[in-house]
């Protein structure tokens, strides 16, 4: 039901392009990327703050963990920002955003509700438009950003059910492609299984001593 009014959506706006309107269906996935946009760039700002309140509370992997993905949305940006090139000028930006500053266990609730939100809902609309337009740029930005949130549910999973029992994540080092923003605990895999790049192309975040 969803996926079907999306693409009643699109074709409703196709018709009246068509007809002469001021809806293209370019100006879609340029909103889209720009919410996008607005989305990762705040999840990048508030990992760092929930990254820096878990090591003052006891936990510093899991702060390590906070800091290498925050630098995983910042790539997401980056890449959303680039397929904007073009676009020129100030916008007001519509995304979510969520708030909070807590204890390690909430937070990082907060960050897995985030996370599945974008992986459930916001990513495979935004995928939608973006394949229905046969925008190629914008579609590989959104699937390497839905692709690295999948694992960040998981790894944002582990770490709330390792404080939950009074006790710091276990791993102290986390892997992110500079490319496409995968992130990994532990080794590494090569290629990038979402980009294919090499190791060389990821940067590691170890937790400090």
């Amino acid at each position: 039901m969803f996926m079907d009014s999306i693409g009643v959506c699109i074709r409703l706006h196709t018709k009246i392009h068509n007809m002469g309107g001021d809806i293209t269906m370019s100006s879609m996935t340029i909103s889209n990327l720009k919410s996008a946009f607005g989305g990762e760039s705040m999840a990048h700002m508030r990992y760092l703050a929930w990254g820096e309140f878990a090591a003052k509370e006891g936990f510093p992997n899991v702060g390590n963990l906070f800091i290498a993905t925050a630098y995983a949305e910042q790539i997401h940006a980056h890449n959303h920002f680039r397929e904007l090139k073009n676009e020129v000028g100030d916008a007001d930006v519509t995304a979510g955003a969520g708030f909070g500053l807590t204890t390690t266990s909430e937070n990082l609730q907060g960050a897995i509700n985030g996370e599945k939100h974008e992986v459930d809902q916001m990513y495979p609309a935004f995928i939608a438009v973006a394949e229905m337009q046969g925008n190629k740029g914008a579609l590989r930005s959104f699937n390497y950003a839905v692709e690295a949130e999948k694992t960040h549910i998981t790894l944002f999973s582990a770490a709330k059910d390792a404080v939950d029992k009074g006790v710091d994540y276990d791993q102290n080092t986390v892997h992110v492609c500079t490319v496409c923003g995968h992130t990994l605990a532990g080794d590494l895999t090569d290629p990038c299984p979402v980009c294919k790049v090499g190791v060389n192309m990821f940067k590691t975040f170890v937790t400090e001593k």
